[in-house]
């Protein structure tokens, strides 16, 4: 059959290696070939590609209208962000041209927009880029080939906004039984806002116990997907790092002079997508028996372009050195330790199981899995 005569139909992208498919970013050019190989000869109408990307959002929620009728709501959105056509083999008389046998390559090459938006899978929605070529044969059905491909969109941290000091401070009155046990306080702040997969942040931080019992404080980076479509919204959250600090005592004061919390390789923020974003932050908590737990956050920004060796670095050690001053610590900060799990339950967003974040292997980002929650 002439089905049969098609040994072989990929798309095939330059720069692939052994075990590693080439990463984009936007206004870069993405090159390849469509490799197609005959048993025998065969009759070819042509031979079309399409290279499409798109960012789709899409969940449902249960609406209850009475005691007894309750309905589901659909959200969904979409966004094109890349869209390309070209045809790489088209008979001259419009009719069907006939290739020998053997092994065939057909060159394609194409233009990104200036900017993309990452490679991100998540439970709501994604942003996926991918090619396919068809292949139009008299009398057999289309034969197609699919190719995924990668990007990343590198943010720089190496800017003024991204290099600039954060810092934030809480107290809450311990109450139990309706009664006070005292004022709790919790002041932190980080050298930047910007870091890169890998990088440690030092955490600084001061807890000032005045009730009548232990506390617990804690850190974690938290990372926050947001859906958007038809006005509505839908988020998860997923600790991603986390660390545990020693209870302080009734009655006294704790300092944390640079506690290292290492940034795991999860993917960057997403900030400027139409129906999706990716956040992250640095939360603080005191947990506080009796009452509700005293919660800090920081904004971050994880990046791709880490922090250059000089020129920026110069002028955030600089930077660093009066934050330092600021806080009235000299010594240096603590050596990464190792991180201890923080439940999803105690405070940093907990509840159901949900969405799962899928990250692409490239150069300085490893593949990483995160469970979030609602």
């Amino acid at each position: 059959m002439l089905f049969d005569k098609v040994k072989a139909f990929v798309v095939q992208l330059d720069g692939a290696s052994a075990g590693a498919e080439p990463v984009f970013s936007g206004g870069q050019a993405v090159a390849g070939r469509v490799l197609l190989e005959l048993a025998g000869p065969a009759r070819v109408g042509s031979l079309k590609l399409r290279a499409r990307g798109r960012a789709h959002v899409h969940w449902t929620e249960s609406r209850s209208a009475g005691s007894s009728t309750a309905y589901t709501q659909s959200y969904s959105e979409r966004v094109e962000v890349v869209s390309h056509r070209a045809t790489l083999l088209a008979p001259d008389t419009g009719e069907t041209t006939t290739l020998p046998p053997g092994r065939h390559e057909f060159p394609f090459s194409f233009q990104l927009p200036p900017t993309l938006v990452t490679s991100f899978e998540g439970k709501h929605g994604s942003v996926r880029y991918c090619i396919k070529a068809t292949l139009h044969r008299p009398w057999v059905p289309a034969r197609r080939a699919r190719k995924v491909f990668t990007v990343i969109e590198p943010v720089d941290i190496n800017t003024p906004a991204l290099l600039a000091p954060q810092a934030g401070a809480l107290e809450k009155v311990a109450r139990s039984w309706y009664s006070s046990r005292g004022l709790v306080s919790l002041s932190a702040k980080i050298d930047r806002k910007g870091y890169t997969p890998g990088e440690v942040i030092p955490v600084f931080a001061e807890i000032d116990n005045g009730s009548t019992r232990p506390v617990l404080p804690r850190a974690a980076v938290v990372q926050t997907q947001t859906f958007m479509a038809r006005g509505a919204r839908k988020q998860k959250r997923a600790v991603v790092a986390s660390l545990s600090g020693e209870p302080v005592g009734p009655g006294r004061r704790a300092l944390w002079q640079g506690r290292a919390l290492r940034i795991p390789p999860v993917g960057p923020s997403i900030l400027h997508c139409r129906v999706l974003h990716v956040d992250y932050s640095l939360k603080v908590c005191v947990d506080i028996p009796g009452t509700s737990k005293l919660l800090l956050e920081l904004p971050l920004v994880i990046g791709t372009i880490p922090l250059h060796p000089f020129g920026s670095r110069s002028s955030s050690v600089g930077s660093r050195a009066s934050f330092l001053l600021d806080w009235g610590l000299g010594a240096l900060p603590e050596r990464p330790e190792g991180e201890l799990p923080v439940p999803l339950s105690g405070g940093w967003g907990g509840g159901e199981a949900g969405a799962r974040l899928t990250l692409p292997a490239s150069p300085g980002l490893s593949g990483h899995v995160c469970e979030s929650t609602q």
